[in-house]
């Protein structure tokens, strides 16, 4: 990353790379600070509100408990002597002559346990109104919870949104209120909180200004620091290029001529060392290119020969190949030459068979003839395929898979038959697929004749198709047979699970390049009691098999 960056730059950019990184580091401490002063701001403004609202708190509820007395007093002292709502309005009205401040705050409120308005010097239109379900801007039901919290022991306080006197705004204000029970009256006092945020601005008011001056002091300092750093850049910057151009007119002499550095033309100490290594250097490269001279004249004639050594050489390979072209071509000959001679010696055996079967009826010794013609057949299949498939293309067209797949069963029952197996069939009807029968053919084919080969005897064979949803088919083989150790190498070429039943081992290769070739799924699972071999097919329908697979 260092040596990326370093890369193409000048000296200058460098020096000046340096100032800006140092720029930055002063303007990432007087970030800082600053961040630290407003986070101790923050600090201070969090104990500040704590400090004020706890002495708010004291304030508020010893003027209740100083109010509570006075009406206690009273009660007592009057209560026999002077009517009741008498002796409850001088009260009130003493009351309100007492409490109170110039800006209408501090003033003491009453209301009766129903949350009628008794007393409120500053909101005269509320007196004897019940404001019990009275609301604030936040929903808090204020005179409820004041009533409710009066009549505890200690009485309580209530955080709510009210109309301060002198502004006509909604402002924060946090009250206390306890009972006089005898008149099950509620008697409080609030303060507004907007106080404390006048305090906290002034604060931060001072902070801005100081902190305003403190970067101002640093940025000139920094400015003067890059002045002078600018000026040195630009002495030692001459100094340095002086040097290096007395270098760099020396390399363009030395790549035209043996030629090396005067010591007494550089003056800085690193550079004067550079110079012995650099005289050297070119001692030894004029050396080497008059050696080089001198092997290259035996080399020309070195190559000459081995060109021609190659050319024999290739020559020879040549015709190796075209010995083993014509060896590959004979074996291929004879493969389909060979496939050939079998189907027609097979299909004689097939017909011969049937032709029996219809004349003398079904026969055991014959049966067991026509699954083992029936193998061959598949074997034959299987190899015509594997030659053809590289050299055709296979048209698809829209089959009954349902029809396919019961014929293709039908095919295989006598050879299950023969090795004591019974194929049951689980197939959704009208199922249709676009296409290639052949490729079709040899999916099935290959899966019942393994599926016979390899489940255990005297056990059922289980084959399903069904439809699922978005046009998806899933054809399944179910046996019951030894676990498959390693379901990842059943598809490969030549392998066999078990040698002892025989077989190329190239069936499910031949499953898998179809598969893979037309986007069919392929799953394998395999226990100590089922294997299970799912293909999902994504193109099939209900139409009819007649229809154009274009349309």
């Amino acid at each position: 990353m260092f040596s990326a960056f370093f890369k193409d730059k000048t000296i200058t950019s460098l020096y000046l790379w340096g100032m800006l990184i140092v720029f930055l580091f002063v303007i990432l401490f007087t970030t800082l600070v600053v961040y630290e002063e407003y986070s101790d701001l923050d600090k201070e403004t969090a104990t500040i509100r704590k400090q004020y609202l706890e002495q708010q708190k004291n304030t508020i509820k010893f003027d209740i408990d100083r109010v509570l007395k006075f009406i206690g007093h009273s009660y007592e002292t009057w209560q026999d002597s002077l009517n009741e709502e008498k002796l409850k309005a001088q009260i009130i009205n003493a009351i309100e002559e007492l409490y109170g401040r110039p800006d209408g705050t501090g003033y003491v409120f009453i209301y009766d346990f129903n949350g009628t308005n008794l007393s409120d010097p500053i909101h005269l239109q509320n007196k004897g109104k019940n404001l019990y379900s009275f609301r604030d801007p936040n929903g808090v039901e204020v005179i409820k919870e004041l009533i409710d919290v009066s009549q505890k022991p200690d009485g309580g306080f209530v955080n709510y949104m009210w109309i301060k006197p002198g502004t006509g705004v909604a402002t924060p204000k946090l009250s206390y209120a306890r009972a006089f029970k005898p008149w099950k009256w509620m008697v409080g006092t609030g303060v507004y909180l907007d106080e404390v945020e006048k305090l906290i601005a002034q604060r931060k008011e001072k902070l801005n200004t100081l902190l305003v001056k403190y970067m101002m002091d640093i940025l000139t300092l920094t400015v003067i620091f890059l002045g002078i750093g600018f000026a040195g850049i630009a002495i030692i910057n001459n100094i340095i290029r002086k040097e290096i151009n007395t270098f760099s007119s020396f390399f363009k002499k030395a790549a035209k001529s043996h030629t090396t550095i005067d010591e007494d033309q550089i003056h800085l100490r690193e550079f004067k060392h550079m110079v012995r290594y650099i005289n050297d250097m070119v001692n030894s490269i004029h050396k080497r290119n008059e050696k080089l001279l001198e092997m290259n004249l035996t080399l020309e004639k070195r190559v000459e020969q081995k060109t021609e050594d190659l050319r024999e050489k290739n020559r020879l390979l040549e015709k190796e190949k075209e010995f083993s072209e014509s060896l590959v071509k004979a074996q291929d000959s004879f493969i389909k030459h060979s496939i050939h001679e079998i189907n027609t010696p097979l299909a004689v055996i097939m017909m011969h068979i049937d032709m029996h079967k219809i004349k003398f009826g079904e026969d055991k010794y014959l049966s067991q003839i026509e699954a083992a013609s029936k193998m061959i057949a598949n074997i034959y299949d299987d190899l015509s395929y594997m030659v053809k498939k590289d050299r055709f293309e296979y048209d698809k067209k829209w089959i009954s898979f349902s029809l396919f797949l019961e014929e293709r069963i039908a095919f295989f029952a006598e050879i299950a038959r023969g090795n004591k197996h019974r194929i049951i069939s689980k197939i959704e009807p009208e199922i249709t697929l676009c296409f290639s029968d052949i490729e079709l053919q040899r999916i099935i084919d290959n899966n019942l004749s393994n599926a016979v080969k390899y489940a255990h005897r005297n056990s059922d064979i289980e084959v399903a198709l069904e439809r699922k949803e978005e046009g998806r088919t899933v054809l399944s083989f179910t046996t019951h047979s030894k676990p498959i150790e390693d379901t990842s190498l059943i598809f490969e070429p030549f392998h066999q699970e078990e040698s002892v039943h025989g077989g190329f081992g190239l069936g499910l290769e031949i499953v898998r390049s179809i598969c893979e070739k037309e986007g069919v799924e392929v799953e394998v699972i395999s226990d100590t009691e089922i294997t299970i071999f799912s293909y999902t097919f994504h193109n099939s329908t209900e139409r009819s098999p007649d229809e154009d697979p274009l349309a």
